[in-house]
């Protein structure tokens, strides 16, 4: 069996055992995730099944609607204020995790960037990446 993906905040309030494979990880440079890392885009790994997902500590939301109206919700620790992860009204079934909140951060591999029309040029992603201007359908 592989080793779970395994995560939480930076006060230890909030922990996650994930025991399957991302179904995609990316990195996305849209305003949301811009202002939700501080920086020039959110990096994050998206699993299949919530149902797989072993979550503890309580979360507080935020609800953010997208382009498309779809409603996404941001969980994030009210004790430290980091982002943990979201979920998505459009695809309830997924759960996404930061890339950061990981254990072993390194365990991300990037495979493709969404929302390129809001990038800036100083956030230089890896050039090999597969890009797309805003969310692929």
């Amino acid at each position: 069996m592989n080793e779970p993906y395994a995560g939480g905040c930076a006060c230890g309030a909030i922990r996650y055992e994930i025991a399957e494979k991302p179904l995609v990880e990316v990195d996305c440079q849209c305003r949301d995730c811009q202002r939700m890392s501080g920086t020039g885009h959110g990096s994050y790994l998206t699993f299949p099944s919530r149902d797989k997902v072993t979550l503890t500590g309580r979360a507080a939301h935020w609800d953010v609607a997208g382009d498309s109206g779809n409603v996404k919700t941001h969980a994030f620790c009210p004790t430290c204020g980091s982002p943990v992860y979201l979920t998505s009204a459009a695809m309830p079934d997924f759960f996404s995790v930061h890339a950061a909140s990981l254990d072993d951060p390194g365990r991300f591999k990037p495979q493709m960037v969404f929302y390129t029309a809001s990038g800036f040029p100083w956030d230089r992603l890896d050039p090999a990446l597969a890009k797309f201007e805003k969310l692929p359908t």
